[in-house]
């Protein structure tokens, strides 16, 4: 399996340059409807590297074991004992239990020497309509990459399985009532890079009949046992925040309501808690841990061969984490975006300490494999993430991020969102 994930798709990603992005197509998915003109320009002028220039290959039998291993996870955290153990170690408001599963997980992978390895697990990826829109611009110069397109996922069945999950959110928590008003959550919501996202997810749920709006947390209240976003009542938050735990006094209205029953939050503290807590990888890749919990032996093998090993920071163990620093990768434990995450043949003594003294896993280093664009006089390498969006185990959407430097940042040319084209499996194959 390894050996196909890497030598189906490794030549394409090398060679193959007739592959990239119609503007044209993709200006006209982004601008459907109201306000078309300034989507547009929102991308256009201030993200100009928010969408790459050309597609990533990935073989078939690495789109399976990825779905495997994101499988596997989700059978883990449906434990009762997995979530005594991680509650231990997570915000007050990850204790209310809720029906809600949390939309848009995210499992993010490299491809190693030894197949896909899941490196991380995010609770609120953006990105799945943007992509959704992207897969529709591509096209393709010659026969072999033209078969391979209409694999893609086509944008209106991909956008009704995206509304479909929030449709599933709230009967998991209100069964037959109707939903009327979403409010889409974060932190002074045009500066977020993804903003142009916040607008297409209001759009969708408009041309779905839905009320939607765009709001900073600091908008909403609590009174009279509802949350509100001025004088309307908000039935269902889709929840962008990085506050995982809904721990500041901005977010103290939405984290009371969702306490409190009053609003359906999705995804949610309880949902980051159980899966993308980092200190979670280290359980996950823990053969004894995986053992107690009674996770059977055909789980345990997919989690310790799909997941890079990851362990607790200590600063007994300073001596030897320095001595093997260019072999790992130090992240936060409550990190996302790669923030404060080093590469360790990267760091220095200060930083070093800064990570001893934080609350830091340090997990084994998978180096990205790689999508070579531009001419065959001047190449240009980028390095390439995998990311899986998810709900309730079943992986909805398969696509990359370029990039070059030390984490994914949208700020390489010819870099950003990629669509994955899968190649099919062939039979002996090497």
């Amino acid at each position: 399996m390894p050996t196909e994930c890497s030598r189906l798709a490794e030549t394409l990603n090398r060679d193959c340059q007739c592959v990239s992005v119609d503007r044209d197509r993709l200006r006209r998915a982004l601008a459907q409807g109201e306000a078309g003109a300034d989507m547009v320009r929102l991308i256009e002028e201030e993200r100009p590297h928010l969408f790459a220039e050309t597609t990533v290959f990935l073989g078939q039998a690495c789109v399976e074991r990825m779905a495997e291993v994101v499988a596997a996870v989700e059978r883990v955290a449906a434990r009762p004992a997995w979530a005594e153990r991680v509650l231990a170690w997570a915000p007050g408001a990850a204790r209310h239990e809720t029906g809600a599963a949390g939309v848009f997980m995210g499992y993010d992978f490299h491809l190693g020497q030894s197949g896909p390895q899941l490196i991380e697990i995010n609770t609120n990826a953006g990105g799945g309509l943007l992509n959704a829109a992207l897969a529709q611009a591509q096209f393709a110069c010659c026969e072999e990459v033209a078969a391979i397109l209409p694999g893609v996922h086509p944008a209106p069945t991909l956008e009704q399985d995206f509304f479909d999950i929030f449709r599933e959110e709230w009967r998991a928590e209100r069964g037959a009532a109707p939903l009327v008003r979403i409010a889409i959550v974060d932190e002074k919501p045009p500066s977020q890079f993804l903003y142009p996202e916040f607008l297409l997810f209001r759009k969708l749920f408009e041309r779905h009949g839905l009320e939607a709006v765009v709001c900073d947390p600091e908008e909403l209240r609590f009174e009279g046992g509802a949350l509100r976003h001025g004088e309307a009542r908000v039935d269902l938050v889709y929840n962008r925040l990085t506050d995982f735990g809904l721990e500041s006094p901005g977010n103290a209205a939405l984290c009371q309501a969702w306490l409190a029953g009053a609003v359906v939050l999705t995804p949610h503290p309880r949902a980051h808690a159980l899966f993308a807590d980092k200190r979670n990888l280290a359980l996950l890749t823990d053969a004894a841990a995986l053992i107690e919990l009674g996770v059977d032996d055909a789980t345990r093998a997919t989690l310790l061969g799909g997941i890079p090993r990851t362990r607790r920071v200590r600063r007994e163990d300073a001596g030897d984490l320095w001595a093997s620093r260019k072999q790992v990768f130090f992240k936060p434990a409550a990190g996302y975006g790669s923030k404060a995450a080093y590469r360790g043949d990267k760091l220095t003594k200060r930083v070093f300490e800064e990570i001893l003294e934080g609350d830091y896993v340090v997990q084994d280093l998978v180096p990205p494999s790689a999508r070579r664009i531009g001419t065959e006089a001047d190449p240009v390498e980028l390095k390439i993430d995998l990311r899986n969006y998810a709900y309730r185990g079943r992986v909805q959407l398969v696509t990359a991020r370029l990039y070059q430097g030390q984490t994914t940042n949208f700020r390489t040319p010819g870099g950003g969102f990629a669509p994955v084209l899968t190649v099919p499996s062939m039979s002996g194959a090497e």
